[in-house]
Order: structure tokens, then sequence, then C-alpha cells
């Protein structure tokens, strides 16, 4: 671990210059950097750690999250967090946090016990356990400021405890099943004298959720022509986005795509999908396959990783990527290509997996055949994209007959 504070910022400065970050970014953190330095200098301390770091952004930024930052400082903040997360990580953290959190109280202490168990007995993945994390800490943090306890929950408590957080329909959804399951576990493991989870009352989110989003073949098309295909990292960006928009592939396939996957006798990529493991096969479009040799030859760094996909910076090269990663590079490219309001839409690799899908029946595609390309163990799910078919849902309209009757009449 790098301690010397002039050695770690000639580090991360390499890695902002392998990540391609643009001049006026990359040029205000450097001088976020030297600003660190300074006060350093002025401590008469040379070396650097987490506990130096959080002690710099309470005594000059006021926080070491971004609540309570002013705007002109946030930049600043971020700088000194990236230090801190490449010393200990040799990365930088995905993003700035905006509050610290921390379970409180009686019901607290439970709920870290439960995520524990989640995670050692369970077996759930990180990113789930992220999930719940979240979605508990909000009703801890409900549970305890109000002087409550687990066995004195009712629906009442519940609903107002609903009525007070911001959710989505989506939000509203995944914390129903995260508090669900925890009240359920409470009662099974006898910390409870009663089942709460019967408080959390169906929120019929399968009917009322939202329509998939969804950009044109000409977006996508802008997407693709974005990338600087000259250079490594946009060799392998490249092929991420044609994972996703050709093949309508999720994250957590295209980061674990490996070379077993590929038949080049046969001209087929076989996946056996993350989420839900259903097999499928699809054709080696040439459009893939070239993608691929181009990245392998000139553009993958030599690692022994299984995946075909890798990090190309320096902090993590030749590692697998993350699917965040992947998100990160679909939402890179759609600012890119300027695509009209896609900050207010969802902007990751499964909104590609839905463009596709609706650009599939824009062109008469069958159900079951767009089913079997996204690789859904039913057609219902498929049968959602039917909402958004336009051209197909105007062909569905009755006409309006007309009225044998006095009763209406035309007034000028």
């Amino acid at each position: 671990m790098e301690t010397n504070l002039s050695q770690l910022i000639q580090l991360c400065d390499q890695e902002l210059s392998d990540r391609e970050y643009a001049f006026n970014r990359h040029r205000k953190i450097c001088e976020a950097w030297e600003e660190l330095l300074c006060w350093m200098n002025a401590h008469g301390r040379t070396d650097f750690n987490e506990g130096v770091g959080y002690q710099y952004c309470n005594e000059v930024l006021g926080s070491t999250v971004l609540s309570g930052i002013a705007k002109q400082d946030q930049l600043r903040l971020r700088a000194v967090r990236m230090l801190i997360s490449y010393q200990r990580d040799g990365d930088f953290e995905y993003r700035t946090p905006t509050i610290l959190r921390c379970f409180k109280g009686a019901s607290g202490g439970q709920m870290g016990k439960y995520l524990q168990h989640l995670r050692n007995q369970v077996g759930l993945s990180e990113d789930t356990i992220s999930n719940k994390t979240h979605y508990l800490l909000d009703f801890n943090t409900y549970v305890e400021e109000r002087g409550l306890t687990l066995d004195s929950l009712d629906i009442d408590t519940v609903a107002d405890f609903y009525a007070r957080q911001n959710y989505s329909l989506a939000s509203k959804h995944n914390c129903n099943s995260a508090l669900k399951l925890f009240l359920r576990h409470a009662y099974d493991s006898g910390i409870t004298a009663r089942d709460g989870s019967y408080c959390i009352l169906p929120d019929n989110y399968n009917k009322q959720r939202k329509l998939p989003t969804t950009y044109k073949e000409e977006e996508i098309k802008r997407m693709l022509s974005a990338v600087d295909r000259a250079s490594s990292i946009g060799k392998r960006d490249y092929l991420i986005l044609l994972l996703a928009s050709e093949f309508g592939w999720r994250s957590s396939d295209i980061v674990n795509f490996r070379f077993e996957q590929i038949d080049w006798d046969k001209n087929i990529i076989s996946v056996d999908q993350h989420k839900t493991g259903v097999f499928e096969t699809y054709p080696l479009l040439s459009s893939v396959g070239n993608a691929v040799i181009d990245y392998l030859k000139n553009g993958r760094p030599r690692t022994s990783a299984n995946e075909i996909i890798v990090a190309g910076e320096c902090s993590k090269k030749g590692k697998k990527l993350s699917e965040e990663t992947i998100h990160s590079i679909v939402s890179q490219y759609m600012s890119k290509a300027n695509i009209s309001n896609w900050k207010e839409k969802k902007h990751g690799a499964h909104a590609l997996r839905h463009s596709l899908a609706s650009n599939l029946l824009k062109k008469n595609v069958s159900i079951p055949i767009i089913s079997t390309v996204l690789g859904h163990q039913s057609t219902e799910s498929t049968k959602t994209y039917l909402s958004i078919d336009d051209l197909h849902l105007k062909q569905c309209a009755l006409t309006v007959p007309c009225l044998k009757t006095g009763h209406y009449e035309v007034r000028i």
C-alpha cells in the first residue's frame, strides 16, 4: 500500500490518463490533490491514509460525504476520496456517497445479523445484499427515531413509513420484499413474538409497472458511431455495446462472457444466462465476430483471465469488469451520441435490451422468437413489450360508429 502522498498522486494521475478523463476534469482533480498536498505539508505529515484523508475533508470541506458539501467543493471531495479508495482497493470508488449510514439500536443490530446470515448461510451476492441493506437502513432509521420495536409494528405503522419515503413504484416493491423477508426471518428465529411480515401489504407492482425504456435504431447506431475504435478502450467498449444491442445481453452476461462460449467453426455464441439460468445459442453475427477479433488482437491486455472482456485501466488491468462498469460505459456513449433526454430515462445495458425487443416488434418478429432471443423463461415476460408497439396497437383501434340519433347535433 502506497502511503507517500506524492507517489500515490502520481499513480492516480496515470490512472486518470489511462481512463481518458476529459482534460478540464482531469486538471481540476489534480489541483484538488495539490491542495491536499499543501495541507499535508503545513501539518507536517508525510504519510497518507484513510484517517488523514477524512480529517482533511472534515476540516477543509466540512464533511466526508456529499451531504453538507457546497456544490463547488464536490469535485474536491471526490478527488480526496479517489485517493483513499485507490490506496485501499486499488480502484476509484464507484460514486461518492451522499450520507454516512449505519444500523442503529436494537432493530439495527438484528438487521445487521440478518444480512450476515444472508451472506454466510444463504450465500446471496453482494449486489443483492447491498440492495436489501439500502431499504433496511431506511426502515431502521424510521423505527429507531420513533422508539418503536419490531414487535410493535402494525399495518398503520408500515403505511406511515412508506408515506414518508420518496420511493418510486419499483423501489417500494423492492422494499416490500426486503422487509417481508426480514420480518419473517425475525419471527422464525424467535426474535419477535409474532410474524410482522403480515403487516407488509401487496403492492400490485406487476399490474402497475411502467413501460420499458427503449431507444430507436437510429439512436443506437449513433451510439456505436460515437466510439473511438482506434483505441484499445474503444475496441472493448464497442464490443460491449454490440453484445447489449445486437443480442440483448444483460450486464451480468457481458462481464462473464468467456472464450468457450464461441464456436468459430459453427459461427455461434452460446450463453447460460446468469440471471435465469436459461441456455441460449445465438448466430455469430459478422459485426460481433469482427469486434471480438479486433479486440483480442489489438485491444485486450495480456491477462490470464478467462473472461474475454477485461479492464484496460492500470489499477485493474486484465481483471474482470463489474456490472456497474458496463452501465457507466453505456451511459458514456449515450452522452457522446447526444441522445435526447437520456438522463431522464433508463440508460444502462438493460435499456438496450428493451430496445432490441421493441425494434424487433416493429419488424414484425413474433413474440415467441423475441422471447427466445432475450432468453425469457416464458413468453409472458416478453408480452410487456406489446404495450409499447404503437404501430400494431393502432391497427387494433376500432372505428367509432355513426350514431343514429338526433340527440347529438352539430352546433355552430
